[in-house]
């Protein structure tokens, strides 16, 4: 285990990564415990005002951003002080990307329906850092072993070939699938073998002049749909809150 920190973490300067995602993370569910409690109107927390004006976490979480990115290109991949800077900037990233649908739209939709691309977008961000921090970087590591550098070109095939496969899931509007896919193996296989979704570039370019593969891809997106919006809506609401009626 050691060994594997040093090589795969250390040396190649990993760790204010890892520091950052540590950090993105538990601000995350820090600030979605602290506005619940607020909602509710538990605990001593209550939103913050200024003149009479709310000011939304995004707002110190754009300046912490700002600063812990400057410090980070500032400072280098090592060191305490790229530690630190590491370590500021996942707290800020956290923060903004909490808030994320609130700047989409430009309105306060925090406990909407529009208020879950905010978890959505969190979710994603997390799962795509934790993939760069897993993954075997071939660069910045000494005195690699043959096996090693076939492992991380076994890796960066993979990764290849998921993406290609998570492009082809995003033509035909499997959002999620594509996603996913480029973080778990072949997850966007699915996504790129099965009928479009109506409406996405995929049907427009190669449905037009089928009825049948239109009027078949609308039917299963409706029973897509009616299957799994509930336990979708319920897992949403467990992670972010409940959207307000």
């Amino acid at each position: 285990m050691g060994d594997w920190w040093q090589r795969n973490i250390m040396e190649p300067g990993k760790l204010p990564l890892l520091l950052a995602l540590a950090a993105f993370t538990l601000t995350f569910v820090i600030t979605r415990v602290v506005t619940r409690l607020i909602r509710a109107g538990k605990g001593p927390f209550g939103n913050v005002r200024a003149g009479g004006v709310h000011v939304h976490h995004v707002v110190p979480g754009v300046v912490l951003t700002v600063v812990g990115g400057f410090a980070a290109v500032a400072g280098g991949r090592h060191g305490v002080g790229s530690a630190l800077a590491a370590v500021v900037f996942g707290v800020g990233a956290g923060l903004v990307l909490d808030e994320f649908a609130l700047i989409l739209h430009l309105d306060d939709v925090y406990w909407t329906e529009a208020g879950r691309k905010s978890v959505e977008v969190v979710v994603v961000t997390a799962a795509l850092v934790g993939l760069l921090l897993a993954g075997f970087t071939p660069f910045g590591v000494d005195g690699m072993t043959q096996d090693e550098l076939q492992d991380r070109a076994n890796v960066i095939a993979t990764v290849a070939g998921n993406f290609v496969l998570s492009l082809l899931a995003l033509a035909k509007g499997k959002t999620r699938l594509a996603v996913f896919g480029v973080i778990v193996p072949f997850v966007a296989l699915i996504g790129a073998v099965r009928l479009a979704r109506p409406g996405s570039f995929w049907a427009r370019r190669f449905y037009g002049r089928r009825p049948h593969a239109r009027a078949k891809a609308h039917l299963r997106a409706y029973r897509h749909d009616r299957r799994w919006s509930g336990p979708r809506r319920a897992v949403q609401d467990w992670i972010g809150g409940r959207p307000d009626a």
